[in-house]
């Protein structure tokens, strides 16, 4: 029995990591906003668990994807990637810092000692979605003032979940990374692999 052919990936997000980590594995994507205003909401729920959060945005993300797609008159078959990211520590979630202070605390909290980065995934074809979580812990040296006053000089917190961005600057803050270099990034390409093989593999879809 021969295996179907992938519809064309849209990816729903507008993060320039996500878009080159999928270049980078050779992936063939286009473009498709999360929803007509950009987003969904990121609240997170009283009491949710960190895996539960982002599962469940990635999720969002994908089925507006979907409907975006839609409006936008792409018919036929189509499979839209939803992802989003987030950092726990303690189970508090560290999303991306609302300003300079913000940013500072998040460094300070999590310098020194080791923190969850997670990952959620989705695929979303307009019908049954498919999800997954990837988490990483990642280990900070500790930061003296001055190591956190050169990161936020550099200005690369401020769009990044955590404050931080390993793939820049915030490198040599570093100390160990135990999981996925590319989740910590945003796009854990191992786990993207699997999720692809599992839609593609037959599952009684119509």
């Amino acid at each position: 029995m021969s295996v179907p052919a992938l519809p064309p990936l849209l990816l729903a997000s507008t993060s320039p990591r996500r878009r080159e980590l999928l270049a980078q594995a050779g992936i063939a994507f286009a473009l498709v906003p999360p929803g007509a205003d950009g987003g969904v909401d990121e609240t997170p729920l009283a009491g949710e668990d960190p895996a539960a959060y982002v599962a469940r945005l990635a999720c969002a993300k994908a089925r507006a994807g979907v409907g975006e797609a839609r409006r936008r008159g792409i018919a036929g078959p189509l499979l839209v990637l939803g992802a989003d990211t987030t950092v726990a520590v303690d189970r508090e979630l560290l999303g991306k810092p609302v300003d300079e202070a913000d940013a500072r605390r998040m460094l300070r909290l999590m310098s020194g000692r080791s923190h969850q980065v997670l990952t959620g995934l989705c695929l979303d074809d307009g019908s049954t979605p498919l999800d997954c979580v990837s988490i990483s812990v990642v280990t900070f040296r500790s930061l003296t003032t001055q190591h956190i006053d050169d990161y936020l000089a550099s200005r690369e917190p401020f769009d990044k979940a955590g404050g931080y961005g390993i793939q820049g600057r915030a490198a040599l803050l570093v100390k160990r990374i135990e999981g996925s270099y590319s989740g910590v990034m945003g796009l854990p390409l191992c786990e993207l692999g699997e999720l692809l093989e599992r839609y593609q593999a037959p599952r009684g879809r119509p």
